[in-house]
């Protein structure tokens, strides 16, 4: 718990601000071609996440969709079938008519998160660590998936990361059981040499866009 509570938190901290100003950049092109290619914010407008022991928080994602899609989905008929095929899948979709060209583009390498180096600034989410998970997609893969709940309690006991170890073993091609025994497992062996391995991983994978969707 000492490098949770310590050391963790100071290379999330001058981790993001060099990232920020190694991103800067690219952020601002990437603005520019969101605000280009469809209305709306340059921000993704989505739901809060569940954050460390259950605390909810706002994460901040480059918009890769059509405006308001996380709503559309639950509540227009036109995506019914559509959001039936999410819950079943995980809540990965590797074909979606919402997502945009430019979104397309950045979600492949996942340029879409540089915003959440703003989470971890403000202390919401690690640089390394479990992925953060909607409030309805946990109460659904519970549900699905009742035997992961202790793992889950692990998972939800430390800040969730921009990258993590799930992420560079398997992204979006493995279902929920899979994933939360891969960031359980992460929780359970959390050390420094381990967030360094992922970090220094994690560029590959966005380059090679590997089990994005």
């Amino acid at each position: 718990m000492k490098y949770q509570n310590g050391l963790k938190r100071v290379v999330d901290i001058i981790g993001a601000i060099f990232l920020l100003v190694l991103f800067f950049p690219l952020a601002l092109l990437i603005s520019i071609l969101i605000k280009i290619d469809s209305k709306g914010p340059i921000f993704a407008d989505v739901p809060e996440r569940i954050g460390e022991n259950g605390k909810k928080f706002k994460m901040y994602k480059f918009r890769s969709m059509i405006n308001n899609a996380h709503y559309a989905l639950r509540t227009d008929p036109r995506f019914k079938k559509l959001y039936e095929e999410y819950k079943k899948s995980s809540y990965k979709l590797l074909k979606d008519p919402r997502v945009t060209l430019v979104g397309k583009f950045i979600r492949r390498h996942s340029i879409d998160e540089i915003p959440q180096l703003l989470n971890v600034l403000k202390g919401e989410m690690s640089l390394v660590g479990p992925r953060a998970y909607y409030p309805d997609e946990l109460e659904n893969q519970l549900s699905k998936y009742p035997h992961t709940k202790k793992l889950v309690s692990s998972v939800l006991s430390v800040k969730p990361g921009i990258t993590g170890l799930w992420q560079v073993t398997g992204r979006s091609e493995i279902n929920f059981d899979k994933r939360i025994m891969i960031d359980a497992s992460y929780v359970k062996n959390m050390c420094f040499l381990n967030d360094i391995k992922i970090i220094f991983l994690t560029p590959v994978i966005m380059i090679s866009g590997r089990g994005a969707v």
